[in-house]
């Protein structure tokens, strides 16, 4: 038994799950009426053969149904697998890579809401499955709980570019990580949370569903699309929540969206937290939403800049709110693996932080003793503070490993820790992640692969694959990416650039072309992508020209 299902046999009578509606309001359901239907769930779960240890994979939207399927799964002692539904993504490319989802999690049961059930089979078909999804429903009696098995969840971590892979989290793993995530953010019974954040993504899955509805928290909650249309409504709920989690952009799209006439009248003073977290935080967004927002009685310590990963189940470090987020602005010329890292200059976010830009990183708070952090050299050595590296990430949330033998492209689990792949620092005690090493990057929260950006360029610009190299520039507060081709400057030119843009949302890009030698590879042949990068950043590499 775990206690992130004793809620199940014992609901709170009098807090539940408010659901955004599409007339504006909002829509209530208990958590008695939810552990009911999850119970009978269940049953018609067993019915269908799926027991203890099976893996189930859900393709539904943010509803009711989704909740009550969801802990259904669970309490029939199955491992839930959440797949995102076609609300960004549509056509062959999401078929394409629901596909690869299912070839690799290999579901006992795919269940699929009525409106995507074509959908999800046409899926299912392109992944070899046999059989039909499966519509949610409920037996005529409740089940009771069934044995839990060793894994709780499948959390699939690539977003629409990389072939998926599906994180291994334990019952012990999700427990540790969702205590602490509790514990950074000042949760305590009897507060509410508030949150858009879809249920497929790591972030919105475990800190801002499974962390408050075990704790039996009364939750609000919309879809990403409501949010996007007004944002002004889940502000309004504040007046009833204490704590949320959102992406750095939403802070800069709500002060651009919002004016200052539609909060007149609000009071979030006692909104506590807000988790900012899944891509690089953005001091200059942060502070254009906290003026914005003054007038309403908002704080800045409301601010919980924090940074983790599907591979530590979701939190490693998260800031405490004890005072406005850290800023520092590092020397650019100091940011070599390896190295003591200079700042030039620091600050707390504050009303000087609007035009801090490019250059600029916010801290992600402290590492725990509940959840170590490393910083390691390129030979596995840890680093003295001060010093950018890779991040290492020990502890109960660490997991151990891919589901089906899968392997990361940088990511690695050695004894016990998940070597994340990031470069990273500690600074006064708070880390600071510059991102990737040289694989991937995020783009509004999900990792985007050289790899795939390398194919689809090749393709467009008719240059051979094997002849270009996109390396991930671990930016500070931005994004950024440098295209190295053995080749002269050309039409391609302009078709990588537009490429680009429109895949990586306007990324910082730099192009580099030089003779045939350019591209620096390994023994086994692989791009040597990180030194690469050095070296231009260093100056050394001779006959290229470089295209801003």
């Amino acid at each position: 038994m775990t206690w992130l299902r004793d809620w199940i046999d014992e609901p709170h009578p009098d807090r539940g799950v408010h659901l955004a509606n599409e007339q504006g309001g909002w829509d209530f359901r208990s958590y008695p009426e939810i552990a009911s239907s999850a119970k009978k769930i269940a049953a018609a779960l067993a019915e269908e053969g799926v027991g203890p240890g099976d893996i189930v994979c859900a393709i539904i939207p943010t509803d009711y149904e989704l909740i009550s399927t969801y802990f259904g799964v669970w309490a029939s002692g199955a491992v839930m697998c959440l797949v995102t539904p076609p609300l960004f993504q549509t056509g062959e490319e999401y078929v394409a890579h629901v596909a690869a989802i299912l070839r690799q999690a290999k579901p006992k049961l795919t269940i699929a809401s009525a409106d995507l059930r074509d959908l999800a089979a046409q899926c299912m078909e392109r992944a070899g499955l046999e059989g039909e999804p499966w519509l949610p429903r409920e037996a005529a009696h409740e089940a009771p709980l069934a044995p839990a098995s060793e894994l709780a969840l499948l959390q699939f971590t690539s977003g629409s570019s990389g072939e998926p892979r599906g994180v291994r989290v334990t019952w012990d793993n999700l427990e540790a990580n969702s205590s602490l995530i509790a514990r950074f953010a000042g949760f305590k019974d009897g507060d509410e949370v508030n949150s858009w954040l879809p249920l497929y993504h790591d972030m919105g899955l475990i800190g801002a569903f499974i962390t408050p509805v075990t704790r039996q928290a009364t939750l609000h909650l919309m879809r990403p699309d409501q949010w996007i249309r007004d944002p002004k409504r889940w502000l309004e709920r504040f007046a009833l929540a204490e704590h949320a989690a959102a992406p750095p952009f939403a802070f800069a799209y709500m002060a651009r969206r919002i004016k200052p006439e539609q909060v007149e009248g609000l009071d979030l003073s006692r909104w506590s937290s807000v988790i900012a977290g899944a891509e690089p935080v953005d001091a200059a967004g942060m502070e254009a939403f906290a003026q914005l927002m003054e007038p309403t009685g908002f704080r800045r310590t409301v601010f919980r800049p924090a940074y983790g990963m599907a591979e530590t189940t979701l939190c490693v470090t998260m800031f405490d709110g004890s005072d406005s987020p850290l800023s520092i602005r590092p020397e650019a010329d100091s940011l070599n693996f390896g190295e003591r890292v200079r700042v030039a200059e620091e600050r707390r976010i504050g009303p000087d932080s609007l035009n801090d830009k490019s250059g600029w990183m916010v801290g992600c708070g402290s590492p725990d003793p509940e959840l170590p952090v490393r910083i390691c050299d390129e030979h596995g050595e840890e680093l003295p503070e001060g010093h950018l590296g890779e991040i290492v990430a020990g502890g109960a949330s660490a997991c151990d490993g891919y589901h089906a033998g899968a392997e990361g492209k940088s990511t690695r689990f050695i004894d016990g820790e998940v070597w994340t792949g990031d470069a990273g620092f500690v600074y006064k005690g708070q880390l600071f992640v510059l991102g990737r090493m040289g694989d991937s990057l995020k783009v509004r929260g999900r990792s985007v692969y050289v790899e795939d950006l390398e194919a689809k360029l090749s393709e467009v610009t008719g240059l051979h694959k094997g002849r270009l190299t996109v390396v991930a520039v671990p930016g500070v507060g931005s994004r950024g990416v440098a295209l190295f081709v053995e080749a002269e400057e050309g039409d391609w030119t302009s078709e990588a650039r537009r490429f680009l843009s429109r895949r990586l949302d306007d990324a910082d890009l730099t192009i580099v072309t030089g003779p045939r030698g350019l591209i620096e590879r390994t023994s086994s042949g692989k791009p040597r992508r990180r030194y690469m990068y050095e070296r231009l950043q260093a100056g050394t590499l001779t006959d290229v020209t470089v295209l801003a």
